[in-house]
C-alpha cells in the first residue's frame, strides 16, 4: 500500500518537474525555430542577406575580446595582442571578421567551379562511381 502511494508522488513530482523545466526549454526552442523561419523567408527577398550571413558566420568563428584586470588598469587581449582600450581591440576583432568574410568571397569562384565539374552526384555516389570503376564494374558483395 504504501510502495504505491510513494510511486503515485514520485510520478506526481516527475510530472512537476516536465512541467517546470522541460516545457519552457520546449518553448523557448519552438520560438527559435519560429524566428529562424521568419528571418529565412525574409531573406529571401533581400540582396544583401547573404553578405549578413557570411558576416554572421565569420563572427562566430573569431574568439570574442577578453577583459584582463592588471592592478587598477584594464586591459583588452584578442588573439595574444593586449590592447590598451575595448574600442582598439574591438575594431581589431572587426577587421578580423572581414578579412575571414572577404576570404570566403575570395575561395567561392573556385568552390563553384569545382561543383560544375562534380555535377550533381553526392560525395556517396562520386566515390562508388569510382570503386566501380577500379573493380570493372563489380562491387565488394
Amino acid at each position: 500500500m504504501i510502495e504505491n502511494m510513494l510511486w503515485a508522488c514520485a510520478f506526481v513530482l516527475a510530472c512537476i518537474l516536465f512541467y517546470r523545466f522541460a516545457i519552457p526549454a520546449l518553448k523557448r526552442f519552438d520560438a527559435e525555430n519560429v524566428q529562424r523561419i521568419a528571418v529565412q523567408e525574409t531573406e529571401t527577398a533581400d540582396p544583401q542577406a547573404h553578405f549578413r550571413h557570411a558576416l554572421d558566420v565569420a563572427n562566430e568563428q573569431v574568439e570574442a575580446v577578453q577583459e584582463i584586470g592588471s592592478g587598477i588598469t584594464k586591459q583588452y587581449l584578442f588573439e595574444t595582442e593586449i590592447y590598451l582600450t575595448q574600442e582598439d581591440a574591438e575594431e581589431a576583432r572587426a577587421e578580423r571578421v572581414g578579412v575571414i568574410a572577404r576570404r570566403f568571397y575570395q575561395e567561392l569562384p573556385a568552390a563553384l567551379a569545382g561543383a560544375r565539374t562534380r555535377g550533381k552526384m553526392s560525395a556517396r555516389e562520386r566515390a562508388s562511381q569510382k570503386w566501380r570503376g577500379r573493380n570493372n564494374g563489380e562491387t565488394m558483395h
